[in-house]
């Protein structure tokens, strides 16, 4: 579902993301994990068709991204750590623009503004909403059109505990039909709770890859990987 082959990314003379691989197959919620600075936004930007890579190929439900990105934009939805919305809009007229672009029907905006507690804002300006809601706004705004991959950079950001139990049970359950989740994060915690299988990042390299147990096993061998791991436990 995503294939990243020898992709890099450099700013001038800075190397953001140095010749990562990757597989991640359909149904899977795959995350990037590393502390923060170590590549995870630029990875999730490339993927996403924001940033343009140094060298390298992205290939998304077997769309390159660089070759045909109208298409492969089509089927993927992003969730950034700092949400854009319209301010001017409403909630509700956001989900419609939304649903005009993509040319989906609007019969599933009050469902979902249901779903996700925002009906009694739906007809107020989202300038008025908090950085939480408009985290959820934006995420609607993704579901209702159904991507197949989505993408979700730093996904718990300015949620309550209980807004962040329910968006956890939601990517849960987008799993579990098929869609191929893509997160990153610096907390180890919510990787554990979420991720099938995890790549630790630092410095633009991936250097480890696999279950959490089996990172840990691994982590406890080689000092490189031990320290990435002690700074990502001290977010939790």
């Amino acid at each position: 579902m995503i294939k990243l082959t020898n992709l890099t990314k450099k700013f001038k003379d800075k190397i953001a993301v140095n010749n990562i691989n990757l597989e991640i197959p359909s149904g899977e919620i795959f995350g990037i994990l590393g502390p923060n600075g170590a590549g995870k936004t630029t990875t999730i930007k490339m993927i996403s068709g924001l940033l343009k890579p140094t060298t390298g190929n992205i290939n998304v439900c077997g769309f390159d991204i660089q070759k045909n990105a109208i298409s492969a934009k089509k089927i993927i939805g992003l969730l950034p750590d700092t949400p854009f919305v319209y301010q001017k809009l409403t909630g509700r007229e956001f989900l419609e623009f939304i649903c005009g672009i993509y040319e989906v029907g609007c019969q599933k905006i009050d469902e979902y503004l249901e779903l996700f507690e925002l009906k009694i804002v739906a007809d107020e300006l989202v300038e008025s909403y908090s950085h939480g809601m408009q985290q959820k706004l934006v995420l609607a705004g993704i579901l209702i059109r159904d991507p197949k991959v989505i993408l979700l950079d730093e996904p718990l950001a300015g949620l309550d505990p209980k807004s962040a139990r329910l968006v956890k049970n939601i990517y849960n359950e987008q799993s579990k039909k098929g869609t191929t989740i893509f997160l990153s994060t610096h907390i180890l915690e919510l990787a554990e709770k979420l991720c099938s299988r995890i790549a630790i990042i630092d410095k633009g390299k991936i250097i480890a890859l696999g279950t959490l147990d089996e990172l840990k096993k691994q982590a406890s061998m080689e000092k490189d990987l031990e320290s990435v791991f002690f700074k990502l436990t001290e977010n939790v």
